[in-house]
């Protein structure tokens, strides 16, 4: 629910502080929770050069695919944008494993992209090019997440916290000058923080305790669902209602996320509780 329920309460925010604003205080607000927390400056001082050098590449990505994202929220329903995200998720998976499986999955999500962009495309093209820069960008911010999870060096939450803090100062040249209207406005400022840790702390958190958890790909048919929470999120918050060909759409997306499977998903066991993870989708 809170992977789509806080961007849902910063579209609400963008009355107050302009899209690229939001995206800086949700970043700098998870930043700060995640080092008081986690305090992972602990851990920087000890990785070697190669490590924070993926951390720093995997922050810049998290900085501009935030940015991405709420710049495509102003255009677009909440679902669509959520629907485009998965996209890369899917051929990903399909490259990586070329299975009748991941190739059913493959001609599900883009034909369900296909309607949504199909519908909305004449009337806000913009929005559909933020949409799909954040797509690619969450598809870099998978593979280096991976990369960090594998790490020895440095634990899951760790590299999160890092990279979140790292991210903050990433986003500062192209996210301040609209910040700055927040730290005046108490309102907003709470807001703000309100955003960042039921956009960025709840739900990747909440990722690093399931995956340790659950199965791959058990994990991965749930992670299907969040398609379907953004729509209805999209309704219930912002009131914005789907037209029949976007119910379509968003619908053939949760099918090609439930059916798709990673290379030797179907065989990996569960991750003991703790085991370095990441999440698996932004």
């Amino acid at each position: 629910m809170f992977h789509y329920l806080g961007p849902a309460f910063a579209v609400l925010l963008f009355a107050r502080v302009d899209a690229l604003g939001v995206a800086w205080l949700r970043i700098a607000s998870a930043a700060v929770v995640f080092a008081v927390w986690r305090r992972p400056w602990r851990v920087w001082a000890r990785l070697e050069r190669p490590v924070r050098w993926v951390l720093a590449g995997w922050a810049a990505v998290l900085a501009v695919m935030n940015s991405a994202f709420y710049l495509a929220l102003e255009r677009l329903p909440l679902g669509t944008v959520a629907a485009i995200e998965f996209l890369p998720v899917i051929v990903l998976a399909a490259w990586a494993s070329r299975t009748r499986r991941n190739a059913v999955a493959l001609v599900c999500a883009v034909a369900g992209v296909y309607l949504l962009v199909d519908v909305r495309l004449g009337g806000e093209p913009l929005g559909f090019v933020f949409a799909a820069a954040n797509a690619g960008l969450f598809a870099a911010y998978i593979v280096l997440g991976h990369r960090v999870a594998r790490d020895p060096a440095v634990s899951g939450l760790d590299g999160l916290a890092l990279s979140m803090m790292i991210a903050a100062v990433v986003a500062v040249p192209f996210g301040i000058a609209d910040a700055a209207p927040a730290f005046t406005d108490a309102v907003a400022l709470a807001a703000a923080v309100g955003v960042g840790v039921t956009s960025s702390v709840i739900p990747y958190v909440s990722d690093q305790l399931a995956m340790a958890r659950l199965p791959r790909a058990t994990y991965a048919l749930m992670v299907s669902l969040l398609p379907a929470t953004a729509t209805v999120i999209g309704v219930v918050v912002l009131t914005q209602v789907p037209s029949a060909a976007e119910v379509a759409g968003v619908i053939l997306v949760i099918v090609g996320v439930a059916v798709h499977r990673e290379r030797e998903a179907s065989s990996e066991p569960a991750p003991p509780p703790g085991e370095r993870v990441t999440p698996e989708h932004g």
